[in-house]
């Protein structure tokens, strides 16, 4: 069932928002070799504790029956596309790095997700990163009321594959408001006559995964942690988005 907004929810949204945006720069500012994953961690479970919001990947059940979600964040790096625990592994220059994260704050969810260079990268791998955060911005574009769903999963499938990259099949965006995870599924790719139409009021997470070779994944060995099946860096941005009668209005922008 898809759960339309009222705009004072829509509000207490924006301020869920707000606070994903924040800590997200912050963490990418932190991002430098040397540091370890586990620190951006400790660094955004403070952040949330200063703004009393709480990490709502903290803890969260295993579709698997494997342990929960250990971490504030998703730290993917390199071929990690999404769900990687954080660790003590050290970032390196040459990496990048697939920060996904969301907060729980007056009852509302926010979620958003950024990748980020490590020093420096290939430009094959900049790439990369440009095109994957260019497809989210013209899906977002397609947040409008009387679309279907579909044209923003067409949308970003098309930008991809044009620049040659894949789009990730296994992983898809989603609705989110008082849980993280709602209805309606938000796949990035399919034809643009599919799907429910869109509707003032509905909020969605929108989150393109692109891969530098196979679309294919696997699930590691921890049970969380996806990889290209090839082994291709992948790359990971993601907006919570609430479509209105003046069009779609990003509640996760950052500064």
């Amino acid at each position: 069932m898809i759960i339309l907004k009222t705009p004072q929810e829509i509000q207490k949204m924006r301020k869920a928002g707000r606070a994903v945006a924040e800590i997200l720069s912050i963490l990418e500012e932190k991002v430098k070799p040397g540091i370890t994953t586990a620190n951006l961690n400790a660094i955004a479970e403070y952040e949330c504790k200063k703004r009393g919001a709480i990490p709502v990947f903290k803890n969260y059940p295993n579709p698997r029956r494997g342990r929960p979600f250990p971490g504030v964040i998703c730290a993917s790096v390199n071929d990690e596309v999404v769900h990687g625990i954080p660790s003590d592994r050290v970032l390196k220059e040459g990496d990048i790095i697939s920060i996904d994260f969301g907060v729980m704050l007056n009852g509302f969810a926010g979620d958003s997700a950024i990748t980020v260079p490590v020093g420096e990268v290939p430009p094959e791998v900049l790439k990369l990163v440009k095109i994957t955060e260019e497809a989210l911005y013209r899906g977002i574009e397609k947040a409008v009321p009387g679309n279907r769903l579909g044209v923003i999963s067409n949308t970003i499938q098309v930008y991809a594959e044009k620049h040659g990259f894949s789009v990730v099949r296994e992983f898809v965006g989603h609705g989110i408001g008082r849980s993280v995870h709602e209805d309606p599924p938000v796949p990035n790719f399919g034809r643009p006559d599919r799907g429910p139409l869109l509707k003032e009021g509905m909020t969605l997470a929108i989150e393109p995964m692109l891969n530098m070779g196979t679309y294919k994944v696997y699930v590691d060995i921890d049970q969380w942690t996806a990889r290209t099946l090839d082994g291709s860096f992948s790359a990971h941005f993601e907006h919570t988005v609430a479509i209105t009668a003046d069009g779609p209005e990003i509640l996760t922008l950052r500064n």
